[in-house]
């Protein structure tokens, strides 16, 4: 998305024809929407190139784990797992902040969640736009949904219009990197269904904010992913310490 009506389209709907030996960079935070972005890359590119970038989060070591699941299931040669810990010291996030709680589930909710990280959408499509333009990458996969984004103003689809726009001003003129978002127009339980289809590893994936043994069950990751999977009518297969919960949203 961006400088023209083409490129906006392109985000939304993945690119109409690829070019031969197509490099793509996908941004794999190790959660559900992500795993099932890179088997979209892995059909849609002849390589990818897998980012991970760790921001003082609570599941950080959880969620790396999930990275490197990934990246071996995929086969992935081209692999960078950055630390931005700035983020963390500058707060504002109850994913990085102890003193602010992970916020009871409400699906229903509008405004803006604790679990929001200021801004760091921005910081990893930087990363990813640097990377790109080192390797030769030609696409930016990233899992953003736009059902996020009643709460995360960097998951809406304008955001990545306006990020789109940027990399074509500010990369060198023979750069052609265009940010792709395949998951942003679906319901967590089309990409549940999506990733199914493509078989797609969920069961290497982790999305809960609170715990890196088992899903807590009772964080609003984990309420989202478990109303998709029910939806879906698919069995979540990673292990919750409240399954009970199962049911509850």
């Amino acid at each position: 998305m961006g400088g023209s009506d083409d490129k906006a389209l392109s985000v939304e709907t993945g690119p109409e024809e690829e070019p031969d030996s197509r490099l793509a960079v996908c941004l794999v935070s190790g959660g559900m929407d992500s795993c099932v972005t890179a088997a979209i890359a892995n059909e849609e590119n002849d390589e990818l190139a897998f980012l991970h970038v760790s921001y003082g989060q609570r599941t950080e070591q959880r969620e790396r784990q999930a990275f490197d699941d990934l990246a071996d299931y995929y086969s992935v040669k081209h692999r960078l797992a950055v630390s931005i810990e700035h983020l963390a010291r500058i707060g504002g996030s109850s994913l990085t902040d102890e003193a602010i709680p992970v916020g009871q589930p409400n699906i229903k909710a509008h405004g803006i969640p604790t679990s929001y990280v200021p801004f760091r959408n921005a910081h990893l499509l930087s990363i990813a736009t640097s990377w790109a333009e080192t390797i030769g990458a030609e696409g930016i996969y990233i899992g953003a949904v736009a059902e996020d984004s009643s709460g995360y103003p960097d998951c809406r689809p304008e955001f990545y219009e306006a990020f789109q726009n940027a990399i074509d001003l500010g990369t060198k003129p023979e750069s052609t990197i265009t940010i792709r978002t395949p998951v942003i127009a679906m319901r967590k339980s089309e990409i549940v269904q999506r990733g199914t289809q493509l078989e797609a590893p969920l069961e290497l994936t982790w999305s809960c904010y609170r715990e890196e043994i088992q899903a807590c069950g009772d964080c609003d990751s984990c309420a989202l992913r478990l109303r998709a999977f029910r939806e879906a009518n698919i069995v979540d297969p990673i292990p919750y310490m409240l399954d009970s919960k199962r049911l509850a949203y």
